[in-house]
């Protein structure tokens, strides 16, 4: 499935090929890109105790790094400047760019989501009569 994404969620990036994680239909839900590129926090438990610590950083460093860069473009622009400046003010702007980067990937994720939906049910018309 080819693919280029120029605009996700009022962002400019921009994305040409195969896209990064591979075939989209291979994960579950919205979380599991986000986990599989290292942008989710990690997380040690102990009964009812449970500790957030830093990013994982498993997985991808090329997309890591692509989706935080394109974090910075997309906490100026109007439809992630009120939710970067709220995780900014609370926790700091290093999270909040990771925030915003995990975000912008599970936008990413749902838009190619629904094209390669699309794609299937255009190449494979439905048979009912």
């Amino acid at each position: 499935m080819a693919v280029d994404i120029r605009v996700v969620g009022g962002s400019l990036i921009s994305v040409t090929g195969e896209p990064p994680f591979g075939d989209v239909s291979r994960f579950g839900s919205a979380r599991k890109p986000a986990s599989w590129a290292g942008l989710t926090p990690t997380v040690r438990g102990s009964d009812r105790t449970v500790r957030y610590g830093h990013i994982s950083k498993q997985g991808d460093p090329w997309l890591r790094w692509i989706m935080c860069e394109a974090a910075h473009v997309a906490k100026r622009s109007p439809d992630y400047i009120d939710f970067y400046a709220r995780i900014a003010h609370r926790r700091g702007k290093k999270i909040a760019i990771i925030a915003v980067a995990r975000k912008l990937l599970t936008r990413a994720y749902h838009v190619l989501r629904e094209a390669d939906e699309a794609a299937r049910d255009t190449a494979m018309p439905c048979c009912s009569p």
